[in-house]
């Protein structure tokens, strides 16, 4: 299909929610197990406070790795990725439909989307999966992640045993609120994540298909499609990345009685530009683009795969019909 059309490839209807979801949670579901070890190590790279103690040497992503897989075995690398598996299929299904569905709306009359429709229309996806879907998602992924126990002793008991288990505690500890702490934060995080991720692969796509008319108004290539998602996954954690910093430090820990959550944001804040120094802000950088830009480069390819292969079925719900 056109980058910067609605229609479907070869002058198609635009695909169906049905094969959004379908599409969308295949591609969520494989960048989870692909890279989930970076995003734990991410986490534990953000949260480390070594920088604190004078003298202290921080540790960079190989080292923080190589202790987790030490004290924790290989697994600990995987903590909190039933909760994002059981939440990958919703997000990613909220992401591209309501992405397709903000592009829609945005396009003109010829069913042609501007630049600055998509990037709109990446906005408004990244803010609705992060209030429907990612939030409560990574609170309790964070709990998890942030445990430092080791799955190879019977004795060491976690507190959070499983996702579940560790969203009924915090409910049951904390209320229910408390799985949206960090709303605000993650909807700006998720808004310009998915604005700049969006506008720039749908650009690169555009300028791919004008150069190649062999793939105008068709997918290109899928180490193409790797390539571009790749790219445009990498650009989103530099433009805000002190949000993702504060934001995982706001969910890791429950909140102080009467205390609102600005109030713990500027406290967070002010505390790690004092005790750590503006760099601290991008503290898991390195992991996190190294997270996020294959994350993408995968998503963007078996989405587009399974997309096609969906649309090119006979499934009574792809609607796959030409327009009139």
């Amino acid at each position: 299909m056109s980058a910067k059309s609605v229609k479907g490839e070869g002058g198609k209807k635009p695909a169906t929610a049905a094969v959004n979801l379908i599409a969308g949670g295949g591609a969520g579901m494989m960048e989870a197990l692909v890279c989930h070890p970076l995003d734990t190590i991410k986490v534990r790279m953000q949260l480390s406070t070594r920088a604190r103690a004078p003298g202290t040497k921080k540790r960079g992503f190989y080292q923080t790795g190589k202790e987790i897989v030490k004290r924790e075995t290989a697994f600990g690398l995987y903590k909190g990725l039933g909760a994002v598996l059981s939440g990958i299929v919703p997000k990613m299904a909220i992401r591209f439909t309501s992405y397709e569905w903000y592009k829609q709306a945005l396009a003109d009359k010829n069913g042609v989307v501007t630049s600055k429709a998509t990037f709109f229309a990446g906005l408004g996806a990244g803010v609705t999966e992060a209030v429907a879907v990612v939030t409560p998602m990574e609170v309790v992924k964070i709990r998890m992640q942030a445990q430092y126990h080791s799955l190879s002793d019977p004795l060491d008991v976690p507190k959070y045993r499983s996702a579940p288990h560790a969203a009924l505690t915090v409910i049951k500890e904390e209320g229910f609120g408390a799985l949206y702490r960090g709303v605000s934060l993650t909807a700006l995080r998720q808004g310009t994540n998915q604005a700049v991720n969006f506008t720039a692969y749908t650009e690169f796509k555009s300028i791919l298909q004008k150069a190649q008319p062999q793939y105008d108004n068709k997918n290109l290539p899928a180490y193409q499609t790797t390539l571009i998602g790749l790219v445009s996954g990498a650009m989103g954690p530099f433009s805000n990345a002190p949000i993702d910093t504060i934001k995982t430090r706001l969910q890791k820990t429950p909140a102080e009685p009467g205390q609102s959550a600005i109030t713990r944001i500027v406290n967070i804040t002010n505390a790690m530009f004092k005790q750590e120094g503006p760099r601290a802000f991008y503290k898991g950088i390195t992991p996190r683009v190294m997270r996020v830009a294959p994350g993408q480069a995968v998503t963007f390819t078996v989405y587009e795969f399974l997309k096609k292969k969906l649309e090119d079925s006979s499934l009574p719900f792809t609607g796959g019909k030409y327009e009139e």
